[in-house]
């Protein structure tokens, strides 16, 4: 093979891409975050969504505590090459660390943020 998929994207200068996760049926978007050469290559060993925690600066298996997996669909890479989609089967309905279905529940109205979805499941039940 003459070229790379993981040559092919334009990494931040900390080696990053964003990824956002969308739901392979609904195509409701779940959910932002990070990927890095390896969770990418991880991801498409795997079939199982993998990213990059920046916060705890370590690969972060999705689901790997909470039981909550996305089984990858298909990956897009944008046309500047510097943000991707995974299209992806949520495991029990839940990808936001706050219970909910998606971590985009709340709805700017007017000049506050309404939260818009309901908590699916307790986070302390995921995360104990």
């Amino acid at each position: 093979m003459s070229s790379n998929y993981l040559d092919e994207i334009r990494w931040t200068p900390d080696g990053l891409v964003p990824v956002i996760a969308q739901d392979d049926t609904s195509g409701r978007l779940l959910m932002m975050a990070w990927m890095n050469r390896e969770a990418l290559a991880l991801t498409v060993a795997t079939g199982k969504a993998v990213y990059w925690s920046r916060s705890r600066g370590k690969l972060w298996h999705k689901g790997e505590t909470s039981g909550h997996q996305q089984t990858v669909h298909q990956i897009r890479l944008d046309c500047d090459a510097d943000v991707m989609i995974l299209s992806v089967e949520q495991a029990g309905g839940i990808a936001c660390h706050t219970g909910r279905e998606s971590c985009f529940y709340r709805v700017l109205n007017g000049e506050h943020w309404e939260t818009v979805d309901p908590v699916l499941r307790d986070p302390s039940e995921m995360y104990p």
